[in-house]
């Protein structure tokens, strides 16, 4: 049954098809022969009971440089239409966490994909708390002293923005490293959020895992390997994607946070592991589908898509 998407996302004259996962779903989403619209965040309006988009409808095709098309600009009421797909990139500020509040108004009825509510409480580096005992050694803090007693314990540190996306802003302290204290009070400046520091893992020159779930079953995973000289992995800064199989570990991992996935309506999550270590749970924006299908490994999209159709035939 075709069904009405309406697609929440940033601009899609930017994006980089290559590796971008909401033209997945789009793509895959067009060929099921439902109907596209689009439109960005800043165009998302209340009034009154209505919760309106100003967009125009879509069309997409996989050719790099002119994989687009649009018509028909106007201003739906998105309790209107069946679907909802949340997809704009972080960062995860006040203005994503108001268009979770907006979208919270029509979801369920129209589906929002993921739950808004449940994207708005689980922000990755947050979430990813309540596993503690799935993490590597973790520390959210302001305060310079205890970034210094936790490199005196763990030595070599990571330090990270509570709030960043993308391998922005994440910097390794050594234990000879002389730049700490200027470092945190860099951060301080920037950021009113406390950041978070981790004990960095030498696992991580053997790449960082994206596994992808889907419904709170694993769909597939890609490794992510930090190019030479470079802490982080994430592929828009040099990283290099490689085929990978789950370790027992990583299955038990996945098993641990499956349920919980599936219960607060997460139906498109990522998880991130370093050796034996869950470093972020994304729900905001995931990639590494198209990833995932070059090197062979299952269509992802269709996946997504088989599941949210079936949310809304249950609906």
């Amino acid at each position: 049954m075709p069904l009405k998407i309406a697609c929440q996302m940033d601009p899609i004259d930017r994006i980089d098809i290559r590796g971008d996962s909401t033209f997945a779903l789009l793509l895959e989403a067009q060929a099921r022969r439902h109907e596209l619209f689009y439109y960005t965040p800043q165009n998302l309006a209340l009034d009154g009971g209505r919760l309106k988009a100003r967009g125009q409808s879509l069309t997409v095709k996989d050719q790099f440089g002119d994989h687009y098309a649009t018509a028909h600009p106007r201003v739906v009421d998105l309790a209107e239409w069946d679907v909802v797909l949340l997809r704009q990139d972080p960062p995860f500020d006040m203005a994503y966490i108001t268009s979770t509040h907006l979208l919270e108004r029509i979801h369920p009825k129209t589906l929002v994909v993921n739950d808004p509510a449940h994207v708005r409480n689980a922000p990755e580096k947050i979430w990813v708390l309540d596993f503690l005992d799935l993490m590597p050694p973790t520390l959210v803090t302001r305060q310079l002293d205890d970034v210094l007693g936790f490199r005196a314990r763990y030595k070599d540190i990571i330090l990270k923005p509570l709030y960043g996306n993308g391998g922005s802003g994440v910097f390794r302290i050594r234990p000879d490293d002389t730049n700490l204290a200027s470092l945190v009070e860099l951060f301080q400046t920037v950021f009113r959020e406390p950041f978070m520091v981790q004990e960095y893992r030498p696992e991580v020159r053997a790449g960082d895992k994206r596994i992808i779930l889907v419904d709170g079953v694993v769909a597939g995973a890609i490794n992510r390997v930090p190019a030479e000289g470079e802490t982080r992995s994430n592929l828009h800064v040099g990283g290099t994607a490689a085929k990978t199989e789950l370790t027992a570990r990583e299955r038990e991992i996945c098993d641990r946070l499956g349920p919980e996935l599936k219960r607060r309506g997460l139906i498109f999550t990522g998880i991130d592991v370093i050796g034996p270590y869950l470093t972020e749970i994304n729900v905001t924006s995931p990639t590494g589908i198209r990833q995932v299908k070059a090197f062979g490994g299952n269509d992802i999209a269709a996946m997504i898509w088989d599941a949210i159709e079936n949310r809304v035939l249950d609906r």
